[in-house]
């Protein structure tokens, strides 16, 4: 919204600042932690009022009855600052942006509806798996069509493989299959990674401020070109949503740091999740989201592992699943699980990064 003001500027006048996209990236980012210092007490308060007993907790971990009553519904917090910052700093002309914040706001809402079940019948039980896998792979679909409609005849149902110079794979219709799996299996990923306090935030930004590096990068022909990656032009707005999710999302890492204030609940997990998926499509790096994100990754397949060997089996790969639990279970601190997983996911996103150069 706030870019048109570079329309009242000349060239060499103060408002041309908001021309660019770094500029108006570092606002969102500032604009978006702004808004969770202020208003994340207040928020954190009024969840605790509305939910009264709280999110409903599985008897894992040491201090499990110590975080009894903790609120859930944080999501809410990083949702609002990252909207709020969007809809003010990015170029709402750009229907990258759009893509991107109604994949997010979707599956807010379905995250939404199950936290809001969980609540009001204080059960671990929310809505049910089929309605909400179902309902995503329907934002997956439309998300994709959206996204073969938007980009040139070139690039438009194609995959880019990371370490290679101008190779794609022309998937035809089949992209919109490719892009629902991407979104949702992102989205749920994240999802299960949300178990202990800070432990799936902490991960998310630093996987989103990679792609914040790289939807810059995409999105600037020159740079592309140098690179050698595929040049999509208009995603490089996209950083300023990015931006704004990392400012957003450390405000909410301030009451999340152990002992949590508020958990991020299913209303942040799914969005946060379905919008580093949606950001990965936009961008042509759906397989590199595979790679910095490969965190995620080993919790889902930790549980679709541990489920199907009990089916065949009756015993158990982990002593529980997801693989977080694995370690609280052998008696690993809470502190130490979130902060190696930490490290790690830095690890895997410098080695996302190297696929921009070597190919």
């Amino acid at each position: 919204m706030l870019y048109w003001l570079a329309d009242l500027s000349d060239d060499g006048g103060l408002f041309n600042l908001f021309r660019y996209i770094t500029f108006r990236s570092g606002a969102a980012f500032f604009t978006a932690l702004l808004f969770g210092f202020v208003f994340g007490r207040p928020i954190i308060d009024w969840l605790r009022v509305k939910q009264k007993k709280g999110q409903p907790l599985r008897d894992v971990g040491p201090d499990h009855f110590a975080k009894a009553g903790t609120p859930t519904m944080g999501g809410f917090l990083i949702l609002s600052a990252l909207f709020i910052s969007t809809l003010l700093w990015a170029r709402l002309d750009n229907a990258y942006v759009w893509i991107v914040l109604l994949v997010t706001a979707a599956f807010a809402a379905i995250g939404f509806a199950d936290d809001f079940a969980k609540v009001t019948k204080h059960h671990h039980d929310g809505v049910s798996g089929r309605i909400r896998m179902g309902l995503g792979l329907l934002v997956g679909a439309l998300a994709g069509l959206a996204v073969m409609w938007l980009q040139t005849p070139a690039l438009s149902g194609q995959l880019a493989l990371p370490f290679l110079k101008n190779v794609l794979i022309n998937l035809g219709i089949f992209y919109v299959p490719f892009t629902m799996i991407v979104i949702v299996g992102a989205a749920n990923a994240v999802n299960l990674t949300d178990g202990l306090d800070g432990l799936a935030i902490g991960p998310v930004m630093v996987a989103a401020a990679t792609f914040g590096i790289i939807a810059y990068l995409v999105g600037h022909a020159n740079f592309a070109n140098y690179l050698g990656v595929h040049f999509v032009p208009g995603t490089g707005e996209i950083a300023v949503f990015i931006a704004a999710l990392i400012g957003g999302g450390l405000g909410f890492l301030w009451y999340n740091a152990p002992p949590a204030a508020v958990f991020m609940g299913d209303t942040g997990s799914l969005a946060l999740g379905g919008a580093l998926g949606a950001i990965a499509v936009c961008i042509k790096h759906e397989i590199v989201l595979a790679i910095v994100g490969g965190l995620f990754v080993v919790e889902a397949l930790s549980v679709i592992i541990q489920v199907a060997y009990f089916k065949r089996t009756g015993r158990r790969v982990f002593l529980m699943a997801p693989i977080h639990h694995h370690f609280e279970k052998k008696g690993w601190a809470e502190p130490q699980i979130v902060i190696r997983f930490w490290i790690i996911a830095v690890i895997l996103a410098l080695i996302g990064l190297s696929t921009l150069k070597l190919r």
